[in-house]
């Protein structure tokens, strides 16, 4: 009887720790050498987490300096045919010039995210 009521345990308790990690969130640093637009919002250089839930194509994208969502966007999620060596972020310059953020490329992953059009790039690094 108690091997039994151990089993639930364990299958239940297993099922739970499995379920929790399918919706966990993904997470890579994202590091930004100049100001930077991200969704409107004008973010200085510097280390953020770009974080988001799901494995696509498209996803939200909480940006997280801190504790703090300093900005939150759209996102598709685009696979690579290879991992990139390095991490690089995908900019295109705003009618003012300012550079805003198109695109997200992560070392050592085969994927990207894909905000808009790009023509600079910066860096990024995997987490």
């Amino acid at each position: 009887m108690k091997f039994a009521t151990f089993s639930k345990i364990w299958v239940v308790g297993l099922a739970l720790l499995l379920a929790s990690s399918a919706f966990a969130a993904t997470k890579a640093n994202l590091i930004l050498t100049g100001p930077t637009k991200v969704n409107g919002t004008t973010l200085q250089a510097g280390k953020y987490v770009m974080e988001w839930d799901g494995s696509g194509p498209n996803v939200e994208v909480s940006v997280i300096q801190g504790k703090t969502i300093v900005a939150k966007l759209q996102a598709k999620l685009v696979d690579l045919k290879a991992a990139p060596d390095q991490g690089a972020c995908v900019t295109k310059n705003d009618a003012d010039g300012t550079p805003v953020l198109a695109g997200v490329q992560f070392a050592g992953r085969k994927f990207s995210l894909e905000l808009s059009g790009a023509n600079s790039v910066g860096q990024a690094s995997a987490k």
